[in-house]
């Protein structure tokens, strides 16, 4: 099954490495076409607006804090430019921007990032304490689950595009030897 025939043309990871079609790092990461697929297909399932139980105004704030925290300026900038487009609240904003979850009145958004951050930061360990305060924000089991779901999704996604920024660097430094 082709990348065009279920819709991935477009893909996200692509576009934010740059990768172009025939060139060498795009042909090895489309070896394993249905990974490709696969990541996409979890893009758009994570970031569907009918989604139930997480606003997606609230998965894109999760996805650009985790992206920040990480140090993923494209990831992170991706995101912010999804928030833009729906009007986000600028108090909202700026605490997944600026990483002060803290910030915001004790409620879901502010409960939904201080476990993002120790997921991100600590995903071993996790936070019981920031696990807990879930349920007491109105987020509901399948929610936490579904939040969860999500964070791992962007370190998996900041973990793809970082490796594929480094293939594309060596290819493009190896190609200027090649040439001198």
């Amino acid at each position: 099954m082709s990348a065009q025939m279920v819709g991935i043309e477009d893909d996200v990871i692509d576009k934010l490495v740059g990768l172009q079609s025939g060139g060498s790092t795009h042909a090895l990461r489309h070896q394993r076409e249905k990974v490709v697929i696969a990541t996409q297909g979890s893009y758009r399932t994570l970031f569907d607006p009918a989604l139930a139980g997480i606003g997606l105004d609230e998965r894109l704030l999760v996805a650009l804090y985790a992206c920040r925290l990480s140090g993923a300026g494209d990831l992170a900038a991706h995101y912010r430019q999804q928030l833009e487009a729906l009007s986000v609240d600028a108090q909202q904003l700026a605490a997944a921007t600026e990483g002060q979850p803290e910030q915001l009145p004790a409620w879901r958004l502010r409960a939904m990032l201080i476990f993002t951050r120790a997921l991100t930061q600590r995903p071993v360990e996790g936070d019981k304490e920031a696990l807990h305060a879930l349920p007491g924000a109105g987020i509901s089991t399948a929610a936490v689950v579904a939040l969860s779901q999500l964070i791992a999704f962007i370190s998996y996604q900041v973990r793809v595009v970082a490796g594929l920024k480094a293939m594309e660097m060596l290819v493009k430094q190896s190609s200027g030897k090649e040439q001198a």
